[in-house]
């Protein structure tokens, strides 16, 4: 399961390099909520994706990134309990909304597969809202969360910085 994620998450980075119009790296970081608040003290994800307009008002694309969820660690007199990092792949669908030049709002949807240990991932989704510093740097509050198997979700919110690399145009 972790080869297949991977492959589909190679591919989708290696369709958007050969693209480069629309190509959006991004990081993320923020803190857990709900299941996780005992055992994660901050998230840090990497986002790569391409987007296409389809007009003025709507966006569609790709994304492929990493989460990574920086364990816990517990002292109990003598005795340290090491939690382990939660982490996982992602490959969605996204579609982002501009209300004005400057704010925009969207979701990706997509599979969250689960990298370490009794961690097989689940459906993921992560609603946002975005707003736009200049020409090709995005800042965006989002909410991420993944449904795992066993009736917990994995769910942080977070803050981030997305910049998106234009098309040279030669004639």
């Amino acid at each position: 399961m972790k080869k297949i994620a991977i492959l589909i998450v190679c591919t989708i980075m290696a369709a958007n390099l050969s693209a480069q119009e629309g190509l959006k790296i991004g990081i993320q970081g923020g803190i857990p909520l709900d299941d996780f608040t005992d055992d994660v003290s901050l998230m840090l994800g990497l986002d790569v994706g391409h987007m296409w307009a389809l007009g003025e008002v709507v966006d569609v694309g790709v994304t492929a990134g990493y989460i990574h969820g920086f364990a816990e660690k517990y002292h109990t007199g003598t005795i340290a309990n090491d939690l382990p990092s939660i982490q996982f792949l992602k490959a969605a669908a996204s579609v982002r909304f501009w209300t004005s030049n400057s704010f925009s709002f969207g979701v990706d949807a997509g599979q969250g597969f689960g990298l370490n240990d009794d961690n097989d991932g689940g459906f993921y989704y992560r609603p946002q809202l975005g707003y736009l510093m200049g020409e090709s740097t995005e800042l965006n509050l989002s909410y991420t969360g993944i449904q795992l198997g066993d009736s917990t979700e994995w769910s942080t919110v977070s803050i981030g910085i997305m910049y998106t690399i234009k098309t040279i145009k030669r004639f």
